[in-house]
């Protein structure tokens, strides 16, 4: 039989009525999928009276349903139009499993977002702020496990032996452990950085490795954006054996120097310039009061030095230097009023005359 003849055979044998009914059934699901889903989550809404809890699940699972409705269109369409052929009904059945294991799991992965109204939850119940790192790895995580388990059970519907992964996996686990020794390593390091807190997101720190702000935490590394805007990524098992100077968290900047005077200051002009440039500090407003230091400390070759310790209630790098500025210049306007000279590099050179050649050349 030539393949004109097999298709005549098929063609004849198809029940053309039953094809139309799937189609129109298929079609009228396509049509009214999102009428569906809206209604859906409008009964919810109404039955349990949670609209602000149940927006985060709508916006997760509104997609996910409005598939699935499609899904199950379909299903009854191919249903109905092979509902003589059991053989190839099982192999729908298997696909229309499978479609709503991967809708569901798709809906479950967006739930557990980091922006999701479950986890910042989570995150005000444990006391996080939005700088915290710990919900977006908890988040990485939780998504990783979704997508491993969607996989798993789509395998095992369709007869993929779960037992005999596992019994490979434990064959070869030694090669495994070791081949993911650092993998480990930085996975664990990462947690003992986001459960000990040692900087946050968008902290500006220092290490041996690097030193910028801290952009993000992944299960490898954690990425930091250097001033000159590059980003240094350093694997989280590094970072976490390393000395952290975290910035960020100082509640005042220290503002420490020598000013070097000329030497041959008058005394009491010098005592006055220290006492008003000590009282200057003490009434300015962004100068933190409990620790103000302004003396007399010490006397050099060319010049003597008056030491300044204090500290700005700012941490903020350009605010900071505009109050270090203003403090300058009012230091410079207090010398001047004082007569005090800043000191400037000087070589003195002694010349002592010989009496007795001098003699002998008079003579």
């Amino acid at each position: 039989m030539n393949f004109v003849d097999r298709f005549t055979d098929w063609f004849h044998a198809v029940h053309w009525l039953h094809v139309a009914i799937a189609i129109a059934i298929a079609m009228l699901f396509l049509l009214f999928r999102k009428l569906c889903t809206k209604y859906v989550f409008t009964f919810l809404a109404n039955r349990f009276h949670r609209r602000e809890s149940l927006s985060s699940w709508t916006r997760a699972f509104e997609k996910p349903l409005s598939y699935g409705f499609a899904l199950l269109g379909f299903y009854l369409a191919f249903a109905y139009a092979l509902s003589t052929y059991w053989e190839h009904q099982l192999g729908i059945h298997l696909i229309f499993r499978s479609g709503i294991i991967i809708l569901i799991g798709w809906g479950v992965y967006n739930v557990s977002a980091s922006s999701s109204m479950l986890l910042e939850q989570l995150g005000k119940r444990f006391g996080l702020d939005e700088s915290s790192m710990l919900i977006p790895f908890l988040s990485k995580l939780l998504r990783t496990v979704i997508v491993i388990l969607i996989l798993t059970i789509v395998g095992s519907e369709w007869g993929f032996s779960i037992n005999g992964l596992v019994a490979g996996m434990g064959l070869g686990s030694l090669a495994i452990a070791l081949a993911a020794k650092e993998t480990l390593s930085n996975m664990f390091g990462g947690i003992v950085i986001i459960m000990e807190k040692p900087f946050s997101k968008g902290d500006w720190i220092l290490t041996p490795s690097a030193e910028g702000i801290v952009e993000d935490i992944t299960f490898r590394s954690t990425q930091i954006r250097t001033f000159a805007n590059s980003v240094v990524t350093v694997p989280n098992s590094t970072i976490a054996n390393q000395a952290i100077t975290n910035w960020s968290k100082m509640g005042k900047r220290r503002i420490s120097f020598t000013l070097k005077v000329a030497l041959d200051s008058e005394r009491d002009n010098l005592i006055e310039a220290i006492a008003r440039m000590d009282t200057m500090l003490k009434s300015n407003d962004h100068v933190d009061p409990e620790t103000i230091l302004v003396r007399f400390d010490e006397f050099q070759e060319g010049s003597l030095g008056i030491f300044f310790y204090f500290f700005t209630k700012t941490t903020v790098w350009s605010e900071y230097l505009a109050i270090k500025q203003e403090i300058n210049l009012e230091i410079l306007r207090i010398l001047e009023d004082e007569g005090v000279r800043l000191a400037y590099p000087v070589q003195r050179i002694f010349i002592e005359s010989d009496r007795s050649l001098s003699n002998m050349s008079v003579s």
